[in-house]
């Protein structure tokens, strides 16, 4: 039995020899054929393998960063809440910063601008 290095290794030897990307259908799917046969894996997985370029990385798979939307000031605003409500989980948290943010701002119990305001009042579960 191939480890998951050595299939990768495999396959990537296949695709560079036989130039996966520019040739036929037919002879892609007999190059398909005779990997899945090799390594048992599936054909579906194997094609969106090679769709993704994952059988070009070693080890773990780089994974994409999302957009940061929250910074630093929106979190120290949503910890204060958080602590200002009692600590409640985030299913009933969401519907308190929609409506007591402004109510805390007035208050003078949250100092925070109208931007990070506006980011905690969006904030959903």
């Amino acid at each position: 039995m191939m480890d998951m290095r050595s299939k990768n290794q495999y396959l990537l030897t296949l695709i560079q020899t036989h130039g996966y990307h520019e040739i036929s259908k037919k002879k892609k799917a007999r190059i398909l054929d005779q990997y899945c046969a090799n390594t048992g894996q599936a054909r579906k997985y194997v094609i969106r393998k090679i769709r993704n370029g994952k059988y070009l990385q070693e080890g773990t798979p780089i994974k994409r960063k999302r957009k940061e939307y929250y910074d630093g000031e929106v979190r120290t605003a949503l910890a204060r809440c958080w602590e200002i409500f009692d600590y409640p989980c985030g299913q009933r948290l969401a519907p308190l910063l929609k409506t007591e943010v402004m109510k805390l701002r007035a208050l003078g119990e949250l100092s925070c601008s109208d931007e990070v305001a506006r980011k905690l009042r969006k904030i959903r579960t």
